[in-house]
């Protein structure tokens, strides 16, 4: 569980767009932007905040979103590979972690592991 989480992008309106896309199937939204970053999270609430790079990319963050549902989970993973992200493992089970955990991975615009999961 967190309270927020931020993230250090090169290219902010590229890792926008990216996110925009991705999160939106579990219900995230941008709730705010600037020249210098962005906040999304449920609708007023946000939870991941983008803020723009300066100097050498560091290495790359996991972070992984809860999901309501496998749809859902199957939606992030299409929509992250339709708005530029790699993937780094198609929605599915993941029985080595646990019989329900069902799960999909992408690579971000910065080299992040994102994940979405849904382990009902």
């Amino acid at each position: 569980m967190y309270d927020h989480i931020g993230i250090h992008v090169k290219d902010l309106a590229a890792s926008v767009a990216f996110y925009r896309a991705v999160l939106a199937p579990l219900g995230h939204v941008v709730n705010s932007q600037d020249d210098d970053g962005a906040g999304l999270g449920p609708q007023g609430a946000s939870s991941l905040w983008l803020y723009r790079g300066k100097g050498a990319k560091g290495p790359g963050s996991h972070i992984a979103f809860a999901a309501p549902d496998r749809k859902a989970v199957d939606r992030f993973h299409a929509a992250g590979l339709k708005a530029g992200g790699r993937d780094n493992g198609g929605a599915g089970l993941r029985l080595d972690y646990s019989p329900s955990y069902y799960a999909a991975f992408l690579i971000d615009p910065d080299g992040n592991n994102v994940e979405a999961v849904f382990a009902g």
